[in-house]
């Protein structure tokens, strides 16, 4: 798009979202371009486009040969396919999601694109001023309605471009998937507490801490990345927040850290994974990632929870959370972290969640989101609790 600076918005869209559509769908299309002839990439980009835009809007720029083609494709059964086939998955990815239950819904919703959740700031706003702005301006053409759970999401139809809005620049909203939100809610911040977020990144999580915290006490937000953290400032600045410190550390041998220890009320752990449940969004993930890949997440996920375990305070919580919805990097690295660390317990999480998210109807002791059930992306935590004696 950059070297076609000429493009218009609504061109740039169209291409956007058939990229994606073939990204979703990328083996799929390969083992129908088969079929074909001429280049391989072109043949994608048909799929692509056609997946996406209104009947017969490609005839005029396809040769003969290639509606033919196109004809014929629309024409093949997909359901008599492989399902690892049919729903574009790499063997081992397939092979993996297979032993979740009803699988077969959860593939199909990672299909799908996501819609687009915002947050608003409840330092600054209530989700009800936020909303009836947009139902009176412009922004009502794109549907907003309240998140099903979360008490401060905003769930949108189609892509409208939120970082241009009044609200964003002034701080009062934020874009932030719905899960996300709802593991916040997890970590009950208080006011005046010492907090830390472990794994901050761009600092999503972070701010809705500091919001709940009424801009108190202390929110340290710890990252590896220099570029990370850099990227969540104008954020931070623009919330209007003043109890964020964020402080890039570096792994295992940070002074700081070993300073903080059982000293923080409250420690969220955002753990570094393969993000699978997060394929709506990120597509291409599932061609980047790899089953060796599984096994160095797994090892820096047990470090990053033992070092940051170290950090509570007795009496303190511990927030585990990943994006993942495979269960070595979830229930088994919880499970093998209290059976090495006997001074925590492991409380409900979803019955926490429903102090501020009344309407999660799950059974704990984990909170589990899905994409099919919850129409969030896909996201596991465990609340853990150092004993006090």
């Amino acid at each position: 798009m950059r070297s076609h600076s000429k493009m218009g918005v609504r061109d740039r869209a169209e291409v956007t979202e058939a990229v994606f559509n073939v990204l979703r769908h990328l083996r799929l299309y390969r083992n129908l371009a088969e079929s074909g002839s001429g280049a391989a990439a072109r043949r994608l980009a048909i799929l692509g486009l056609d997946a996406t835009l209104p009947d017969d809007f490609l005839k005029p720029g396809l040769e003969a040969q290639e509606h033919a083609w196109l004809e014929h494709i629309r024409r093949i059964d997909r359901q008599a396919m492989p399902r690892a086939i049919r729903e574009s998955l790499p063997d081992w990815l397939d092979e993996k999601l297979a032993a979740l239950p009803d699988s077969d819904s959860l593939v199909a919703a990672l299909n799908q694109p996501a819609p687009l959740d915002i947050r608003v700031n409840p330092l600054k706003v209530t989700r009800e001023e936020v909303m009836a702005g947009f139902l009176s301006g412009p922004a009502a053409r794109f549907e907003p309605q309240a998140t099903p759970y979360s008490p401060w999401g905003i769930r949108f139809k189609g892509r409208p471009s939120v970082s241009r809005w009044p609200q964003f620049e002034k701080g009062e909203i934020e874009v932030q998937d719905e899960g996300s939100q709802i593991l916040v809610s997890l970590m009950a911040p208080k006011r005046g507490e010492m907090i830390i977020d472990f794994c901050a990144g761009a600092g999503g999580k972070t701010l809705l801490l500091g919001a709940l915290m009424r801009s108190t006490g202390r929110l340290y937000a710890f990252d590896i990345s220099q570029a990370r953290l850099a990227r969540a400032k104008p954020r931070f600045a623009r919330s209007g927040l003043s109890n964020i410190v964020p402080v890039v550390i570096e792994p295992s041998t940070d002074q700081r850290v070993k300073r903080l220890r059982g000293k923080a009320q409250r420690v969220l752990v955002d753990a570094p994974c393969s993000g699978l449940g997060t394929l709506r969004r990120n597509p291409d993930l599932k061609w980047r990632q790899h089953p060796e890949a599984l096994n160095e997440f797994q090892q820096l996920q047990q470090r990053i929870l033992r070092e940051a375990s170290a950090c509570v305070a007795p009496g303190g919580r511990l927030v585990y959370a990943t994006c993942s919805l495979l269960p070595e990097e979830n229930e088994r690295q919880v499970e093998a972290f209290l059976q090495a660390n006997a001074d925590f317990e492991l409380l409900d999480a979803p019955a926490i969640a429903r102090d501020r998210c009344p309407g999660l109807d799950m059974q704990g002791p984990y909170l589990q989101l899905r994409p099919d059930l919850h129409g969030t992306d896909g996201f596991f935590a465990a609340v853990m609790q150092r004993r006090k004696s």
